[in-house]
């Protein structure tokens, strides 16, 4: 039997928690988006089809993917991207609101989150050119550094105007399926379900508690290797999100990189963090968090997590092995 450390909301009080009346228990849709898969859990409310819950959330995946995808080639952002500097755009709503969480957070993280490093992303083989079996030249990196960082983004956020520099790539891969788990979440709302667990590509947000009244129970991802007790948190207005080295990296010479980079080297992090898992009420800025984390050396992001009273959970790679470090806002949600 596998033993678990819980980790529940401090306003998670089962007592004040009415399950909902739902004679047909929960139940379960899955469909593919973003390039992964999504799936929800419900409790579906009487009178609510199961097909209007789904067209629903397909209907949002989509349209954020024809906003802010940087596969499609005719997105906002795509077109952002190749667009001559000089040029203004007016963005979506929803583009304008994520690129401002970005840019705001790569201010507050001194860079660690860069929203503008797709030029980089592709170089190294994780973006639409796909991937690549050895590090780049130096010629090479060197050209997409000259093109890379968020600083060059002017944005307007009371007008959602932004002008492209001239050859930046924005890259909203670390915010994107987060800000799409949050609409879905508040489509949802709209709808009338009010217990259901939503996940995109591990990107997780829960609500209310289930007909059984047990909350939505999730186990935290742990790379491989890490035998530390595993964590199973309870999402009750609130997201997971999780990132690390072993999710999307290729090999070389004995050296891992990984989709993670390192804004001031420009090249993947190097930094050993070969796990990370986010608990924040928005879905958004754990996704955006896990992604920063990931950017920094393990201490400073313990340093800013601590300071802001973040909840994270970081697996390290150290000479001695994978060793755990929780911040102080995970361990007083331990129970």
């Amino acid at each position: 039997m596998v033993d678990y450390r819980v980790l529940i909301p401090g306003w998670l009080d089962p007592d004040r928690l009415t399950p909902p009346d739902a004679q047909s228990g929960v139940e379960q849709l899955a469909g593919d988006t973003m390039g992964t898969s999504w799936s929800l859990s419900l409790v579906r409310p009487a009178g609510l089809a199961l097909d209007t819950v789904r067209s629903g959330l397909e209907a949002v995946f989509s349209a954020i993917i024809a906003q802010m995808s940087p596969w499609e080639p005719e997105s906002e952002l795509a077109r952002f991207n190749t667009a001559p500097a000089g040029t203004a755009f007016v963005l979506s709503p929803e583009f304008a609101e994520v690129l401002d969480a970005a840019l705001r957070l790569a201010h507050g993280t001194g860079g660690a989150f860069d929203p503008a490093l797709g030029a980089l992303s592709d170089l190294w083989g994780f973006g639409p050119p796909g991937p690549v079996s050895k590090p780049p030249g130096k010629n090479a990196m060197r050209a997409s550094a000259a093109t890379s960082g968020w600083q060059d983004i002017v944005f307007h956020p009371d007008t959602g105007v932004a002008i492209q520099p001239g050859r930046v790539k924005l890259d909203l891969c670390g915010i994107a399926k987060g800000y799409a788990v949050d609409r879905g979440a508040s489509l949802l709302d709209e709808l009338g379900v009010s217990s259901f667990l939503l996940e995109i590509g591990g990107e997780l947000r829960g609500q209310g508690v289930k007909p059984d009244g047990l909350p939505w129970w999730v186990k935290l991802d742990d790379p491989p290797g890490c035998n530390t007790t595993p964590v199973l948190a309870a999402l009750h207005g609130v997201s997971v999100a999780s990132s690390g080295d072993y999710q999307r990296f290729f090999e070389h010479a004995g050296t891992r990189y990984a989709h993670t980079f390192d804004p001031a080297a420009k090249r993947p992090s190097m930094h050993g963090m070969a796990g990370i898992s986010v608990i924040h009420t928005s879905c958004m800025m754990a996704d955006a968090l896990a992604t920063a984390f990931g950017a920094m050396p393990p201490d400073a992001a313990m340093t800013y997590a601590r300071s802001r009273t973040i909840a994270a959970r970081f697996v390290v790679r150290t000479p001695a092995g994978l060793k755990e470090c929780l911040s102080p806002a995970f361990e007083a949600l331990l129970q």
